[in-house]
């Protein structure tokens, strides 16, 4: 009877230990305020050696959208698989009694998620994964305790992933148990830390651009982060390799949003938007690439499907990866307020249309926002004063903004051309208005609803004369008391 309870307990064991093998790590390499300008994706400008290499080890997504074009937004959608407007958690930096190092006080919007619901970190740690944060970035619009979602989050040493470099972040894991990873780079936010490598005249300006120097300067210095970025992803494989960790792992490497330049960041225009992704590794194919819709919401259901973990009926996103997917007729996206702007967009994507609805018509697009002290900010500023600004680039820098727009991708992926208007495509745009209406009647669109007066005398707390709004005119009294 010892013998076999013996034999029992060491089967146990032996069983246990294949079964941790088997389940694969989840890595996400996490790039912030980064476009998709990479060589695999087609661009010219520079070489991505390193990215290339894991696009042609796996999946290449060609139509990945953020659920917003900012992100905070993006990473509580994302960390949860559920639309940010789904939850309540839409507004960008909400519900923080704290925000950085001021206290707001008794008086804010004590944003919490709905009973029920985890974060994927922490349905990771209960399914007997190591978790870890490199770079310590969770800027989620939601109270949350950081200890109760990783096991580590290492000291922040620069911008580079320097502690998955050497090891740090999975050394506490016991022997065989897998990991669930976030590591962050710091991508179009590296700043004076890129070097100055690219030629400011070879790169092409977009025409809803003016063609200035300031301009220009931004899109290339965008280039010399990208060119960083992709050395420092190919140390993460580097790193992967020699501890033995690459081919029992999924990588998925993604951005929150486009980078930093009026139009793209904050906005649901493609350049807001459409971001890359790549999947590669354990359970991936490899040199495969896809150009069906997927969202930021489908990036939790997907890693915890390659894990053998059950996905919580709250994710609304889908496991793009499975056998049975079937492909999406459309994607949502969301603009809500940034900072102290208060603005109301939604834009509905199909494979190959685009309709954005803007709440707020009288509303222009350059509303006041922390880009303002920049040069190029400065000059467009100038620009539009002066009435320098051709029909094209005020479409985006003009005083108003239609009420409803209509793209065609397929011949017109810089969204100049507004079809809304257009009879030829009436139908169209009321089958886009008809699929923005059911979703948002599906979901409970809760962005549509303005700030309670506690979110909104937060904001005021935070951003004081900046707050122009006139949704702040009804607690502004209550500041002074």
């Amino acid at each position: 009877m010892k013998r076999t309870l013996v034999l029992i307990a060491f089967l146990f064991s032996v069983f246990g230990q294949s079964q941790a093998i088997n389940r694969p790590n989840i890595l996400w390499i996490y790039l912030e305020d980064v476009s998709g300008w990479f060589s695999c994706y087609g661009d010219k400008i520079i070489k991505t050696p390193n990215i290339d290499k894991l696009a042609e080890n796996g999946i290449r997504f060609d139509r990945f959208y953020t659920p917003a074009g900012v992100c905070s937004a993006t990473r509580s959608s994302i960390i949860t698989g559920a639309m940010q407007t789904s939850l309540g958690i839409h507004n960008h930096r909400s519900g923080r009694a704290v925000f950085r190092g001021k206290n707001l006080g008794p008086v804010f919007d004590d944003i919490r998620l709905p009973k029920g619901v985890k974060t994927l970190p922490e349905i990771f740690r209960a399914a007997g994964y190591w978790t870890f944060n490199e770079g310590g970035k969770d800027d989620y619009n939601f109270k949350h305790d950081i200890k109760k979602m990783y096991d580590l989050i290492p000291k922040k040493r620069g911008w580079g992933p320097s502690a998955l470099v050497e090891g740090d972040c999975w050394k506490g894991r016991k022997k065989n148990q897998p990991f669930f990873g976030q590591v962050q780079l710091g991508g179009g936010k590296l700043g004076k830390r890129a070097k100055k490598l690219i030629e400011r005249n070879s790169v092409s300006v977009p025409p809803y651009y003016p063609d200035i120097p300031e301009v220009r300067e931004e899109i290339a210095h965008h280039y010399d982060c990208l060119i960083e970025t992709d050395k420092q992803v190919g140390q993460i494989i580097t790193a992967l390799k020699r501890d033995g960790l690459y081919d029992n792992t999924l990588i998925l490497c993604f951005s929150d949003h486009g980078y930093k330049l009026h139009r793209h960041k904050q906005f649901l225009y493609e350049g807001g938007i459409q971001m890359p992704l790549i999947v590669a590794g354990q359970g991936a194919p490899s040199k495969k690439v896809r150009n069906d819709l997927i969202s930021g919401i489908d990036i939790a259901p997907t890693c915890l499907a390659a894990a053998g973990i059950k996905i919580p009926k709250h994710m609304e996103g889908k496991n793009f990866l499975a056998n049975s997917y079937t492909q999406r007729k459309f994607i949502v996206a969301a603009r809500d307020r940034c900072d102290y702007t208060i603005e109301r967009i939604r834009a509905l994507v199909t494979p190959r249309f685009k309709y954005l609805r803007n709440y707020l018509p009288e509303r222009p697009f350059m509303q006041p926002s922390y880009k303002d002290p920049w040069p190029v900010s400065k000059r467009f500023r100038e620009m539009m004063a002066k009435g320098e600004m051709n029909e094209t680039q005020m479409i985006f820098f003009g005083p108003k903004k239609e009420s409803e727009e209509l793209y065609d991708l397929s011949r017109d992926p810089h969204e100049i051309n507004n079809l809304a208007r257009d009879p030829k495509f009436k139908e169209e745009l009321k089958k886009h208005q008809l699929l923005l209406d059911e979703w948002i009647e599906k979901t409970g669109d809760k962005g549509l609803k303005t700030e309670s007066d506690p979110g909104l005398l937060a904001v005021l707390k935070r951003w004081g004369e900046k707050c122009v709004n006139p949704e702040y005119d009804r607690v502004r009294n209550l500041l002074k008391k």
